[in-house]
């Protein structure tokens, strides 16, 4: 019996561990009604109601929450949502429940677990309910290893010490978390501290009291607990821990005797070992998550040392931060089915990876595999199954995959000496079911069975030839798989002929191989020479006669229509020769009537210098830039405006100033539009005015259309629709409203589809005054949560693409990438709610197959676009050539410059022109005052001549 002095500090530690234990997790869900608040008096009718009202809000939205669940409860951020408002709320009761039931589903994370044990702990008082605590905890140590976890899970623990066997709970828990993490090179140090610390504690009271000699019982004891914490200190000294300098000297210092050169060595080598493992902590320390690829070299580095503890702890650490990528769990699987064996630990792992990544059908099947290898009771491995078909797979292959590896589990539990058992029936059972489910559910769901080739119905076939000696049903069986379309197929026909052939007589055979000739479209060749070959070996000269008769028919009919499809082939060919050398004549046509043209403009200048004198004299006419007729080019952003009309209007790339001249209308300018005078922009109204373009030039009536669509974002002043000279509407206009707010609220329809094209909406902003001003909204640099689809089919819809991302997590957003025209462009891009959930989904989705295409995905990360350089204004306006601007083809070739290449070529800088007028001439140069002389056509071409 121990000591009554003893027993009585014992209490009081235990006293002391559970009040600082109570201290310790003191804090109270936020909201809660007994953690207080203000209580000044002033203000409390208004904070009462405010109260009041958000309550109101919090049960809608809780009761929201709910049904959604009800609905989808498998809606992990929804989960998220209901618990913070229940925790805010101080519903503790729906609060453990809500809990609960995520916890079922889903592994928790290290601070859920952590806030819903501070909360029981705080409602634990009696004996009972601390129980309750305890297996809570033993549940949160198995999602996942977490240090923390574990270090409250002993802490815990020591305020129920003073009940009968609570030291040695308290040291089992701590001993289990030492195997756990332990070895954990940078938070295990507090582990072996927090043990050596409670093993002091309990050292100190078994110390007599002072002045006393101790008793022999207690002298073993105090021999006993000092042997323990010596022996915690050489263990701790053996493993490769952060700090270890300090716990030596920790060691030398709290111990009386001289460190044995066993510990002191295991000592050196641990450190040793350290430095090895520095590199790799560090750069975990310094990784951004998901840090997969240092994970990586680690294990690797681990599995190199072969160390089976430590292997196992850098993938319990990697999984922790990577917990939703497949692959990284089944390496894992892999590694302990293949070398530890360990059942608990096995079967532990594969339940997790299914809990965190349900939608991958590897992990089930490698699940239920663990199952057979450990030999689990059939009813856990069948209701494992149930929980794999509703795991929601997004390939309809991924659940015959899943029946074919539990069919395989059922065939190998029956013994088929036996004519009949009930596993044999369960067998045939399953495979019926398997049949149907995959015709009604797959098929329902996916468009598809996923099993084209009926692979299901033929492994049940072998079965009950091979296994069960019942060729019937093997006929039957593939009977019902010829009429699913695969008759076509020489393949399927020859693999039923193969199992007649083993197991089943020549006359099915010879059945077999007729109605193979007669109906296989892909290699009928072979087909007849299996059945030439059978005749030859078993069958009689009738047999054989009826044999070649069969095949020559046949073949003579397939040649026949393969000559047909080579003919209309051969004329399909010769129809697009024919197309394309009509397109050939019709380019050099064209060709040829613009060169004649260029000929005619030429003979028509020709005349225009010998009738020089008569004109060009008299009139004095000159080059001016307004003068010259514009020319328009095409730009690829929003709002890129017509030259014509660019000089009236402004848009995101348009000139507010006034024409320098009056604009010369042509002559074939419409009736309807031409008199109507040009309005200037005004550009003290850009706040209240958006720039609307990408417009139907087709569109009737723009300014009724717009202002019908606008109207519901305020008052429209004015809609300024754009037209050419020959009265066409450009695709662009002006929308200006009363007020800036109305403005403002217009931008939100950019991309609304008008008459089947996106119509932009954006800012009215002066380009010349704003050249950074940027229309693009969205981001052009990397974003992590965010994938970049291409490769998709013009058909696929933005439902039909959500369907197949929100298996991988919580989709915020979709866009789907289409040109101006509003046709769909095979990109998009999809956003997720972390970077977790996108990671995961690349390493799902990439490489999917989309209605026959081929998709691939990656992180959105744009390329940096090449802005061309702008031009210097202090040099451009100095310059006498007009500005050359290029459209969206490059420099054309009827780009010409109206500067004649005389003036270009003058050397010295003084002899400039600016709009024909010679600077230096002699008039200018002897009288300064004297206005200079301006040039004609006649003056241009002697120059000309004389160069």
């Amino acid at each position: 019996a121990e000591p009554g002095g003893r027993r009585a500090e014992l209490h009081k530690m235990a006293a002391a561990g559970a009040e600082a234990a109570a201290e310790e997790e003191k804090r109270l869900p936020e909201g809660d009604p007994e953690s207080g608040g203000d209580t000044d008096d002033e203000g409390d009718s208004d904070s009462s109601g405010d109260g009041e009202d958000e309550e109101k809000e919090n049960e809608a939205e809780i009761q929201r929450l709910e049904e959604q669940l009800s609905i989808n409860a498998f809606d992990y951020n929804c989960h998220l949502d209901l618990i913070k408002l229940l925790r805010q709320e101080g519903e503790l009761v729906k609060l453990r429940r809500a809990r609960q039931k995520m916890s079922e589903l889903f592994p928790l994370t290290e601070e859920i677990w952590l806030d819903w044990l501070k909360d029981e702990i705080k409602m634990a008082s009696e004996i009972s309910e601390r129980e309750k605590v305890y297996e809570l905890f033993e549940r949160a140590v198995k999602d996942y290893i977490c240090p923390e976890i574990w270090l409250e899970y002993a802490q815990y623990s020591i305020g129920g010490i003073g009940q009968e066997g609570g030291i040695e709970k308290v040291r089992s828990i701590f001993e289990r978390a030492l195997t756990a993490v332990g070895l954990h090179v940078t938070k295990g140090t507090a582990l072996w501290e927090a043990y050596r610390e409670f093993e002091n504690a309990i050292l100190e009271t078994a110390q007599p009291a002072p002045g006393s000699i101790p008793s022999p019982e207690q002298q073993q004891v105090l021999c006993s607990q000092l042997e323990k914490i010596h022996t915690l200190f050489r263990r701790q000294l053996g493993i490769p821990l952060l700090d270890m300098e300090a716990s030596y000297a920790e060691y030398e210092e709290w111990s009386e005797e001289p460190i044995p050169e066993t510990t002191i060595k295991n000592y050196k080598k641990a450190l040793q070992q350290l430095e090895k493992c520095k590199p790799y902590e560090e750069a975990l320390l310094g990784a951004e998550t998901p840090k997969l690829a240092e994970y990586q070299a680690y294990i690797d580095f681990e599995m190199k040392a072969g160390d089976p503890a430590r292997i196992q702890l850098i993938y319990e650490r990697a999984l922790a931060e990577n917990c939703l990528v497949p692959d990284l769990w089944a390496r894992y699987n892999q590694y302990l089915d293949r070398q530890l064996k360990v059942k608990e630990l096995v079967l532990s792992a594969h339940d997790r990876a299914v809990r965190n990544c349900p939608w991958t059908v590897g992990l089930w099947i490698r699940y239920l595999l663990a199952m057979e290898r450990h030999r689990v009771e059939h009813s856990i491995i069948s209701e494992i199954f149930e929980k794999a078909l509703n795991a929601g797979f997004i390939q309809a292959t991924d659940y015959v995959e899943i029946w074919q590896a539990y069919l395989d589990y059922l065939r190998r539990r029956v013994d088929f000496t036996q004519d009949s058992s009930k596993e044999l029936e369960e067998l045939r059972s399953a495979f019926a079911r398997a049949v149907e489910y995959l015709k009604q559910e797959v098929e329902e769901r996916f468009s598809e069975s996923g099993d084209p080739s009926c692979t299901i119905m033929q492994n049940w076939a072998r079965v009950e030839a091979r296994l069960c000696n019942n060729m019937q049903k093997a006929r039957e069986l593939w009977d019902n798989i010829m009429t699913k379309g695969n008759a076509k197929y020489a393949n399927m026909w020859l693999e039923y002929y193969n199992l007649e052939r083993a197991h089943g007589d020549t006359q099915h055979c010879r059945k077999a191989l007729h109605r193979a000739v007669q109906c296989t479209s892909d290699y009928p060749e072979h087909v007849c020479e299996v059945l030439l070959t059978l005749e030859r070996i078993e069958g009689t000269l009738e047999d054989w006669d009826a044999a070649v008769q069969k095949t020559e028919n046949r073949l003579a009919r397939v040649n026949e229509q393969r000559a047909k499809a080579a003919e209309k082939e051969a004329a399909l060919a010769k129809q697009e020769e024919e197309r394309a050398e009509q397109r050939k004549q019709a380019r050099a046509e064209k060709k040829a009537s613009k060169k004649a043209k260029k000929t005619r403009i030429g003979d028509k200048r020709k005349a225009d210098e010998d009738d020089e004198g008569e004109w060009g004299q008299e009139e004095g006419f000159q080059f001016h830039q307004s003068e010259l007729p514009s020319k328009r080019h095409r730009g690829e952003g929003d709002g890129v405006l017509p030259e014509e009309d660019m000089e009236v209007e402004t848009g995101l790339f348009g000139r507010s100033e006034k024409p320098d001249g009056p604009a010369i209308p042509k002559e074939k300018a419409s009736t309807s539009r031409k008199d109507v005078p040009k309005v200037l922009h005004d550009s003290s109204k850009d706040k209240v005015t958006v720039f609307v373009s990408n417009l139907s030039y087709t569109m009737a009536e723009p300014e009724a259309k717009l202002r019908e669509l606008f109207g519901s974002c305020g008052e429209v002043v004015e809609i300024r629709a754009v037209f050419n000279n020959k009265g066409t509407f450009r695709g662009y206009c002006y929308v200006q409203f009363r007020e800036e707010e109305a403005a403002r609220q217009a931008l939100a329809l950019d991309r609304t589809a008008v008459e089947g094209r996106p119509m932009f909406v954006s800012p009215c902003v002066d380009k010349n005054k704003n050249p950074d001003f940027k229309v693009f909204r969205y981001s052009t640099t990397l974003e992590k949560h965010k994938l970049f689809i291409s490769g998709l089919p013009f058909s696929c819809t933005k439902e039909e693409l959500e369907e197949v991302c929100k298996a991988h997590g919580n989709v915020k957003d979709i866009r789907l990438v289409t040109n101006r025209a509003g046709k769909p462009k095979g990109l998009a891009y999809v956003e997720y709610e972390n970077e977790a959930q996108a990671s995961q989904a690349v390493l799902k989705m990439d490489g999917l197959t989309v209605k026959d295409h081929v998709i691939k995905v990656m992180i959105s990360n744009p390329p940096v676009r090449k802005l061309p350089d702008r031009p210097d204004p202090s040099r451009t306006s100095l310059s006498l050539a007009p500005r050359q601007i290029y459209g969206a083809r490059g420099k054309g070739r009827t780009q010409l410059s109206m500067m004649p290449r005389a003036l270009q070529r003058q050397s010295n800088p003084v002899a400039k022109a600016e709009n024909g007028m010679v600077q230096n001439s002699p008039a200018a140069s002897s009288d300064p005052t004297a206005e200079p002389k301006k040039m004609s056509n006649a003056d241009f071409a002697k120059m000309l001549l004389k160069k």
